[in-house]
């Protein structure tokens, strides 16, 4: 006769009464082995003397639902002390986008802001935040610091989800074919999904000579465009105009446009190109796709030297002569050598000779966002690109 084994009803009983088992076994170990979390009561050895502080925080999570791009937003949590004595509190860590004003309600960056809160007193801690893009889910984390034996530490969190308020098309302005001697212009459209419509308060470039080479302006989108673009309920065109005369070589800048709808917002817009003329770099490190003078990683103690050319063509050649003006890190030094015709004499060849002496201090311009580019400045005596300005991207170590 066979054995028969145990139905399938039997097995999916047993099942779930032995997962039942180690379930409540692996929660019990868990709580055994997992240390307190920050906000939590921390254990307490001996007794707490009466004379104590004791913090209670009515509240520590605030769900503020949605927030849109580019718009801030804050909460005010309240922290309390009902023990005998007075109760210290101090900033804790803090999530990147996240920031925390003093406990007075002032802004301050100061890591050693303290307060204290007399027994049967309150205070009130201000989260602040700001909706970055590409938006999404939500959530940033504060810790004050307490004097309080039972809790040291409390965790404030803030969370929700980011919804775009606006969109760019184009994401960022590409200019092409940039001359030097010639002006061009663009635009984008800024698209916006808030209940209003926006109301501009200004635009602005960061450039450093924003009012000689460049000038902006903003129009309403008409109700065709509008709707022509799913989700949207307004928007407005930046227009951009170039004038000529910037400086060669790459150019990157940032448009911000300001603009309520009702509450304020400002949309960025990166511009970008290379501002070409008769002036071409060439030589060893230099990187054309970057449109700049790679030279790495140099040792301080060895130094370096290379050498790039600039080749002057055009009408006004015979006129190039540079002549540095600045030089990023002050350690770089260049020697402009004297031009030479090229081929037929239809362009002039200058060499540009660069030293990083032995014994330079150690700098980082290695083209990140923290080590910013180095310079070369040159005075050209072209009239119609009087500066040419070549980014270095090097770091000098020991």
């Amino acid at each position: 006769m066979a054995l028969q084994g145990p139905s399938a009803w039997l097995v999916a009983v047993a099942a779930v009464a032995a997962g039942s088992l180690v379930g409540a076994g692996g929660a019990a170990l868990r709580a055994t082995l997992t240390p307190w979390q920050i906000g939590d009561l921390a254990p307490v050895v001996g007794e707490v003397p009466a004379s104590a502080p004791r913090v209670e925080v009515p509240e520590t999570r605030h769900e503020f639902g949605t927030i849109g791009t580019g718009t801030e937003g804050s909460h005010r949590f309240a922290i309390r002390n009902t023990g005998g004595g007075p109760l210290t509190l101090s900033r804790g860590h803090s999530s990147c986008t996240c920031t925390v004003s003093d406990f007075d309600g002032s802004e301050s960056e100061s890591a050693e802001a303290t307060k204290v809160v007399p027994a049967g007193e309150e205070t009130f801690v201000t989260v602040t935040w700001k909706g970055k893009p590409p938006g999404g889910p939500f959530r940033q984390q504060v810790t004050v610091l307490t004097d309080d034996p039972r809790r040291p530490e409390i965790a404030l969190v803030v969370e929700g989800t980011v919804v775009p308020t606006w969109r760019a098309v184009p994401e960022s302005i590409a200019l092409a074919n940039l001359s030097a001697s010639g002006g061009q212009q663009a635009s984008a459209t800024i698209y916006t999904y808030g209940p209003e419509p926006p109301l501009v308060k200004g635009v602005s470039i960061d450039h450093p000579q924003a009012a000689e080479f460049f000038s902006l302006a903003t129009a309403a989108l008409s109700a065709e465009e509008i709707a022509a673009e799913a989700g949207a309920t307004g928007g407005f065109r930046i227009e951009v105009a170039i004038r000529p005369g910037l400086p060669l070589g790459r150019l990157r800048q940032t448009i911000s446009a300001t603009f309520t709808m009702p509450e304020k917002i400002t949309a960025e817009v990166p511009l970008e190109g290379t501002v070409g003329g008769d002036l071409v770099l060439a030589g060893p490190g230099w990187d054309s796709s970057r449109q700049a003078l790679v030279l790495g990683t140099v040792s301080g103690k060895a130094g370096l030297r290379t050498r790039i050319f600039i080749t002057a063509k055009g009408p006004h050649r015979d006129r190039i002569q540079p002549t540095v003006e600045e030089t990023v890190p002050q350690s770089l030094q260049v020697t402009v050598g004297s031009g030479s015709p090229v081929g037929s004499g239809n362009a002039v060849r200058i060499p540009l000779e660069i030293v990083i002496p032995p014994g330079s201090r150690g700098a980082n311009h290695i083209c990140s966002e923290q080590g910013p580019a180095g310079r070369i400045v040159l005075a050209t005596g072209h009239p119609e690109s009087p500066t040419l300005s070549i980014p270095v991207c090097v770091a000098i170590g020991p």
